[in-house]
């Protein structure tokens, strides 16, 4: 068995996964200030909730986008199984061509993200990655990772009007019954979702007409679920890619951990 951990900004992510197939996720809030040991203790503990034996663990692999969360995890997990977990970044084999200004800045979630998209979906595709903030990335026909954008997440943009706008509460994002609200809540949720279901629409649309050709839609993180029954597009939602991404990253370079 390995471990697949994929460290956000909001949450973390451990996949374990035997045989090539995944048998358990574990979802915990990504803390800065967190020690090593305090996340040895926290994880381990989890293990032995789900039955697991850490003795079972060969290794793993982490991708994150918090710098500092990057050392703090790999420290926490070579005490917990005695095994160098490997780090997507620079060294790491991808098999990825990568075609941006910096290729050094694409990070670790979307390399892992692109990677299984590849590995499953007929190119040229775009893929949503939903989390603390929204990611669009398009691959072209040849297989390339050409670019994308950055886009304020759901979650943050709801929060972020609460903060700022006296009378609005903070709400959850249930699936609004109706497009046009009729109270000050039904309003923000149909808002919040139908916008985000509109734009993911959209933007798929100007996609295909800058690249002249249409695009297989891909989507995952953990608000996509919540959007894509709105869209009028057909997206295919894969929870798991980034975790299938890490899985195959793994075997791509898990002589370099031995």
């Amino acid at each position: 068995m390995i471990l697949a951990i994929d460290i956000g900004n909001t949450n973390t992510v451990l996949g374990g996964i035997e045989d090539e197939a995944l048998c358990f996720t574990l979802r915990i809030r990504s803390d800065r200030l967190k020690t090593a040991d305090e996340y040895l203790l926290t994880i381990k503990g989890l293990l032995e909730v789900k039955g697991v034996d850490v003795a079972r663990i060969e290794g793993g692999i982490i991708s994150s986008v918090v710098p500092e969360l990057k050392i703090v995890m790999g420290r926490a997990m070579e005490e917990l199984t005695g095994k160098r977990f490997l780090v997507v970044g620079s060294g790491i084999k991808t098999g990825l061509n990568i075609k941006m200004d910096n290729p050094s800045q694409l990070g670790a979630d979307l390399v892992a993200d692109a990677v299984a998209a590849l590995s499953k979906y007929q190119p040229p595709l775009v893929f949503f990655d939903m989390g603390t903030a929204t990611t669009l990335s398009v691959i072209d026909r040849q297989g390339s990772y050409i670019g994308g954008m950055i886009i304020p997440g759901l979650r943050l943009s709801v929060d972020s009007l609460s903060a700022r706008a006296a009378q609005l509460p903070y709400i959850n994002l249930d699936g609004p019954e109706q497009l046009i609200g009729t109270n000050t809540i039904s309003c923000m949720q149909a808002g919040a979702i139908y916008s985000n279901a509109a734009m993911i629409d959209g933007l798929l649309e100007r996609v295909e007409e800058e690249l002249g050709e249409p695009v297989t839609a891909v989507a995952t993180g953990g608000l996509m679920a919540a959007v894509l029954p709105y869209c009028k597009r057909k997206v295919d939602y894969d929870e798991n890619l980034m975790l299938e991404g890490l899985r195959i990253l793994y075997h791509k370079n898990c002589t370099r951990q031995k």
